[in-house]
Order: structure tokens, then sequence, then C-alpha cells
């Protein structure tokens, strides 16, 4: 009795550890020691569970001992190899492994309850299959939305015609098959439950295939809540308090920051899962371009116009991630701040690929947080500026979301650069973004074009202010 108190206590401590750590996550000011404090957090709760089996008599220590070893090396590897650019990948992959977990946990459950080893109540039963369920969705949703955000998946090759009448018939499928499994109980058999299993996957693959373009990370963050939710669930069928804790702050965080990111972007969730941007059905309107001139910046001009400015403000994208160019931008930004200019970033909730995509660059390039802007802040300070830096963003600063009600990006709250004195533009080509539609603003009279790899154009706009 007195060991199952400190394993308690033990729990409590690792709660408290997370919520800490979640509180220091909400600034990149303090991100790094809330990571730390929610590794302590999860530290402890797993040797209090290690604990725990001593009290009950059995344990499989080789076998849990195996699975640190293997899982916590090839963590450990992949996140000190993942490059910077492909961080929402790794965040797809590891947040469907969660999601997994708790389904393999739920269905080994469901195993033993329908060949009789264990016996089950309707409500344990109904958390069981919830875990199945949500679990199961978010591992293939995830997996898909790595494949997509990889380049191994293109949108056209998994949409079929009329596929969110395909999901409403999946979603209904699966759910009616779960109460059936419910109010059957043992009877049901372990079939079914393999049938239930096979369409919860196929919908969450399903389920994220139509999805695309500038709706990406609101898709993994809710994706991330699943497997919170899930991960919940499975601490609820194990009477495991820090999973259950743990599994209900990341499906609320998950979901607020879902909530958030819609709000920022001005659509409903429902809006976002039915009728996604970009996605790979024809785009209309968009801002169509015809045969307007681009103007093309120099390098010296562009270090010159910078030098000589009183306010500069970048906007960076996901092609300042692809560069991995967020240390040269910094040094650029110091260059200009000795010589007086004020220098600022416009951070677009949704740029990059994954939540607060950019804040984790500009920090990895120590750039204080004071000086990120967001997407308000930024549209209120962009008129006085002189001018705007876009580094490699393209859907964020489209004014077709403004004046095109025919676009797939109409309605969504974009930086409004063109409002500034000055923009230039540092993109490889023309191309658009990954909405897939053609960007206005490079035709605007106030824009000039800077062709090229970002860093590379970066480095050589730095040379030329050192220059000076």
């Amino acid at each position: 009795m007195l060991l199952d108190s400190y394993i308690n206590l033990s729990y409590l401590v690792g709660a408290i550890a997370f919520v800490w750590g979640l509180r220091l996550l909400a600034s990149p000011d303090s991100a790094r020691r809330g990571n730390i404090w929610a590794a302590v957090g999860m530290v402890i709760g797993i040797i209090a569970t290690l604990i725990k089996p001593m009290t009950q008599g059995d344990n499989n220590y080789i076998w849990i001992v195996l699975g640190i070893i293997i899982g916590g090396i090839a963590g450990w590897l992949a996140a000190k190899r993942i490059k910077m650019t492909a961080m929402p990948q790794m965040v797809s992959v590891f947040n469907g492994l969660g999601g997994a977990c708790a389904g393999v946990l739920a269905m080994a459950e469901l195993i033993k309850y329908y060949d009789g080893s264990v016996f089950m109540q309707t409500g344990q039963l109904g958390i069981a299959l919830f875990a199945l369920l949500v679990g199961s969705v978010s591992f293939t949703g995830s997996m898909l939305a790595f494949g997509k955000l990889e380049g191994l998946v293109k949108d056209k090759n998994v949409i079929l015609p009329k596929h969110n009448v395909i999901n409403i018939i999946l979603l209904a499928a699966t759910l009616i098959l779960s109460v059936w499994l419910l109010l059957e109980g043992q009877q049901a058999g372990i079939t079914f439950a393999l049938v239930f299993l096979i369409l919860a996957l196929i919908y969450g693959f399903s389920f994220v295939a139509p999805i695309g373009g500038a709706d990406m990370p609101v898709v993994i963050s809710l994706l991330n809540s699943f497997t919170g939710l899930s991960a919940a669930a499975a601490g609820l069928i194990y009477n495991n308090q820090i999973m259950l804790v743990g599994g209900i702050l990341v499906g609320a965080a998950g979901t607020i920051l879902t909530v958030l990111m819609c709000q920022a972007m001005n659509r409903s969730l429902a809006n976002v899962i039915i009728g996604g941007f970009g996605t790979a059905g024809p785009t209309k309107g968009g801002g169509e371009t015809g045969d307007q001139v681009v103007k093309e910046a120099t390098f010296n001009d562009t270090a010159i116009q910078l030098y000589y400015a009183n306010s500069v403000m970048f906007v960076p994208g996901y092609g300042l991630a692809v560069a991995q160019a967020q240390k040269v931008v910094k040094e650029l930004d110091d260059l200009l701040e000795a010589n007086g200019v004020d220098v600022k970033y416009a951070i677009h909730p949704v740029a990059g690929r994954m939540p607060g995509h950019m804040n984790v660059l500009l920090a990895e390039a120590d750039v204080p947080y004071p000086k990120l802007l967001d997407l308000e802040e930024a549209n209120s300070a962009i008129k006085d500026t002189d001018t705007v830096v876009i580094v490699g963003a393209n859907d964020v600063v489209n004014p077709a979301a403004l004046d095109e009600p025919g676009s797939p990006i109409y309605g969504m709250p974009v930086l409004e650069v063109w409002n500034a004195k000055n923009t230039l533009v540092l993109k490889r080509s023309m191309s658009p973004g990954y909405a897939g539609i053609p960007n206005p603003l490079f035709f605007h009279q106030k824009n000039r074009m800077l062709f090229g790899d970002a860093k590379d154009s970066l480095q050589k706009i730095v040379q030329e202010v050192k220059n000076m």
C-alpha cells in the first residue's frame, strides 16, 4: 500500500511537470525549458509505471527494456538527423506512432475480451473501441500527411470522385459498427472487431486524402489532438493516471490550437475538412495574371534599398525552411540594425507546414521573440514599413484572398504586404505556392522579384551590405 502511494505521488509530480512544460511551450523564449520539463515528467511517469507491476506480482521487464532501448535510439537518431525543413514530417510520423500505440493497446484488450480472458463492462468496452477508432484514424491519417508533406503522395492520386460523400459513408459505417459491437458485447466476436479496425484505418487515410494546401498545419494539429484523446482512453483502460493526464493535455492543446488556427484562417473546422485550400481539384480565380510584366531586382539595388531604409520587415515562409536561410536572415538583420534600421518579422499562423514552423526556425537562428509580429500586429505595422522582404512565402501574402471571390483561399486573412512602400519577393521561380494558385503580388507595381535560392540570394545581399 505504501508503494502504491509513492507511485500515485510520482504520477502527480509527473503530471505537474507536464502542465508546467506545456505552459513554457507557449513562448519560443521558454519552449526549450518547457520541452525539458515535459521530458522529466515523462521519465517520472515511466519509472513509476515500471515499479507498479511489482505490486501485482507480474512483469515483462525484458520486453519493456528492449522496447525502451529500440524506441529511444530510433527517436534520438531521428531527431538528431532530421533537417529543419522536414520537421513537419517528423511530427506527423511521431504523432501517428502515438496513435498506433494507443490503438494496439486497445486491440490487445479487445482480443482478450473476445476470447474470454478478461471481462469488460459496457463502459470499458466503449472506451476500448473509442481508443481503437481514434488511434487508428490518427495513425493512417498522420502517415498520409507525412507522405504529402514529403512529396511522396500527390493529392490527385488519392482523391476519388465525391470523396467527401465517401468519407461520410465510411464514418457512418464505422460508427454504426462500433455501436453494434458495444450492444452485442462478447457475442459479436473478434472477426467484427477486426472489421472495425480495418474500417477505422481506411477512414483515417480517406479523411486526410482530400485535404491539402494551406490546410495541412490545421490537419496536423487536429490529428495531434486525436492522438491525445486515444492516449487518454488507453489510460482509462489501464487505470494509468499519467497516461490519462498526458493524453488529456495533448488532446486539449491540439484541439485549442486547431480552433485558433481555424479562426486565424477565418474558416470553420468543418469547412477545412470538407473544402480544403489547394486540394487536387481545379482552382477557380486565384488572381489571373495574364501577360503582366515582372520587375526584377539586383543584389546591389536590394542591398542599398535595405541598408538606407528606416524599417524593414521579413516575411518567412516554407521556402526559407527549404533553403535553411534563417541564420543568413539573422545576419542581415544584425547588419541592418547596426545601421539604425528597425527590423521586424511578420509571422502568419499557417506559414510553413506545421503550427509554429516559422517561430521554430527563427528561434533556431536566435531571433529575439519581441521582433516576431503576429498577423494583426504585422498588418498594422506594414503600412509604415519601407520594405517588406518575402522569403519563400506565397499563399500567406496573396491578395487574391481579399479580392478574388472565386479563389480557393478567398476569405483567408493574409499579410497585406502590398500596403508597404516597397516589397521584395525572394523566390526560385514564378511557380504557385502550396495552394496551387498564382499570386498577383508578383506583378504589383511596388514589388520586385529576386529569383534564386533564398540562402544564396541573402548571402549575396549580406556581402553587398558589408561592402557599403
